[in-house]
């Protein structure tokens, strides 16, 4: 069977159409970070917290203005009524009466509740903030991980397309020497067993590879299988020696946790404003008048001379003494909820401290695999053409030819899993400190 044969039996298992195969999307990296970002859910949700703190900061400073009211209304009504001197109905013709008023109420002390709001409103916008910084920090870091996922499996499916290549010549080799007598028919046999496995193994990376671009496809928002393009470009290690103290300083984690403790301290001082009155004062101005002079041609609200002029200017003072001990319990939730956003801004950093750690040690780790990788795969290569030429003079078996070969496989799979594992630690990593190293 050839390879081109399984590449369009492993299309039609997956339900790829072999005329489409070819066809798939093509993306880079960051059109597929910037597609991601627009689409993932946890980004858009961020983004409405974002203008949702906003709307409430805008609101949390307007309630230092005043309230103002206006009112207006008409009122057609009839004006007949009942004579109880002469028992008769006196019917007069109807008229419409018209009001307007104009109210401007303010707060002049509330307990500190305003300014109260206004410190949690900010604080509260700093965390959604950070929340946005976080989720693209996060959502890039996944997107990264699955555009390298997708990259790696299709290298794998080439060392696998390489790999039955490899064992198809060796087949053929054990068929030439069984045909000259210098093998056995057992030789071709685990030949052709081995061509079988390599086979399976094309089919299973191809899935994998299709599994792989499904999932890239469904994080940057189509509907199709999308294909990582590569960049020609390798990241070197970068400069770790003061990435500890800036990542505790400008972690998105540990700057969204410090803003939510400051915005549960700022509510314990929004639940304590209600021990303190409220002293109020509003202003109205309204008028009030028929159109009796409408019908004299004078049309309603030219003039005011007519209008009944009522105006008010009221003081207030409200306390509540006693109100069956909820301030008591609102303050201790608001407590409680304060002490609990402080401990887990206390935890976030340390978890920060922590993971940064682990990041560091799988970058420095997976970096030093990959020359490792690529020192095995150089000896694994030198093995398997000793084992192929020692077997064609007779000096060597089958199983020792199949034996360097399944090395050789194995060293190249380790090589690629090596290089992207280094490629999603730094990802990690980036997603950790907020920023690209």
């Amino acid at each position: 069977m050839r390879v081109e044969t399984l590449a369009v039996s492993a299309a039609l298992a997956l339900g790829v159409p072999p005329a489409l195969a070819g066809q798939r999307l093509e993306v880079t990296l960051p059109e597929a970070v910037r597609r991601a970002l627009d689409v993932q859910p946890a980004m858009v949700q961020a983004r409405g917290d974002q203008r949702n703190a906003g709307a409430g900061q805008r609101a949390a400073f307007g309630a230092f203005l005043p309230t103002i009211t206006a009112g207006g209304s008409s009122n057609l009504a009839s004006a007949n009524r009942y004579n109880s001197l002469t028992g008769q109905i006196v019917t007069v013709p109807s008229n419409t009466s018209y009001s307007g008023s104009l109210t401007l109420s303010y707060d002049l002390f509330d307990g500190f509740r305003r300014f109260a709001n206004r410190s949690a409103a900010s604080a509260t916008l700093d965390a959604a903030d950070a929340e946005v910084v976080n989720q693209r920090a996060q959502v890039t870091a996944a997107t990264q991980q699955l555009f390298f996922t997708a990259l790696a499996n299709e290298e794998l499916v080439r060392v696998a397309e390489a790999q039955v290549q490899r064992a198809k010549e060796e087949r053929q080799i054990a068929v030439n020497k069984f045909q000259a007598g210098a093998a056995t028919r057992s030789d071709t046999l685990t030949a052709t067993v081995d061509l079988g496995n390599a086979q399976l193994a094309l089919l299973q990376a191809q899935a994998n590879l299709a599994t792989a671009e499904a999932n890239l496809g469904r994080q940057v928002g189509v509907d199709q299988p999308v294909r990582a393009v590569p960049d020609t470009t390798f990241p070197s290690v970068p400069d770790t020696a003061a990435l500890r103290t800036e990542a505790l300083e400008s972690s998105p984690q540990v700057r969204q946790a410090e803003a939510m403790a400051r915005a549960a301290g700022a509510q314990v001082g929004v639940a304590r404003s209600a021990y303190w009155p409220t002293f109020s004062v509003s202003y109205a101005n309204g008028y009030t008048g028929l159109d009796s002079l409408g019908r004299l041609g004078v049309v309603p609200w030219s003039t005011t001379q007519s209008y009944l002029n009522n105006w008010a200017l009221r003081f207030s003072l409200s306390w509540t003494l006693f109100n069956g001990f909820s301030r008591e319990a609102n303050q201790v939730s608001a407590s409680v909820q304060r002490d609990v956003a402080q401990t887990q801004a206390a935890d976030a950093r340390r978890q920060v401290n922590a993971q940064l750690t682990q990041q560091l040690a799988a970058l420095s780790t997976a970096y030093a695999q990959i020359g490792i990788a690529r020192a095995n795969v150089a000896a694994a290569t030198e093995a398997l053409r000793v084992q192929q030429e020692r077997y064609r003079l007779g000096a060597a078996t089958l199983l020792d030819e199949l034996t360097a070969e399944a090395n050789l496989t194995q060293a190249e799979v380790n090589q690629v899993q090596a290089r992207y594992n280094y490629l999603i630690a730094r990802a990690q990593l980036e997603a950790l400190v907020g920023h690209s190293l």
